[in-house]
């Protein structure tokens, strides 16, 4: 191994600057949900349901428009303009539960998180997860 980091290609050659900003979100949903539920893990063995309820509080779009509120300022330049690519893609659906506005953070979000899965760049995707969790107050309660 050359030490370098493993970008993704398809078929025809293209990398993640090259797919539409809705397929980074497709691929960030699932690598958003796995660290979420790799993050309720830790917080300890609980019944499934109560870890569902863990795991929708983030990665429900109210909740991803809060985490993304905690990370903007520590974005570089080429990942805001990823998030952004994201954010303003139209896409012809919108969850039942969320404001629009909430909806297009949120899938900026993902598609930040699919294009730094797919540059190799997963360290990046957990420091900046990290930063983004909600902190504890003394009381266990989120702030």
């Amino acid at each position: 191994m050359s030490g370098e980091k493993e970008c993704f290609r398809t078929k025809n050659g293209e990398g993640p600057d090259g797919l539409s900003p809705l397929v980074l979100a497709y691929m960030g949903d699932a690598v958003y949900e796995v660290l979420v539920r790799r993050w309720v893990l830790r917080q300890g063995n609980a019944p499934v349901d109560k870890l569902n309820s863990q795991s929708r509080a983030l990665v429900k779009a109210s909740g991803q428009r809060a985490f993304y509120e905690r990370i903007c300022t520590a974005l570089t330049q080429q990942e805001k303009a990823v998030f952004q690519r994201g954010r303003n893609a139209k896409s012809h659906t919108v969850a039942k539960h969320a404001s629009v506005a909430d909806y297009r953070i949120a899938t900026g979000v993902e598609a930040l998180f699919g294009y730094l899965y797919l540059m190799g760049e997963e360290e990046r995707a957990e420091a900046l997860f990290s930063l983004g969790l909600p902190q504890q107050n003394e009381k266990g309660k989120e702030e």
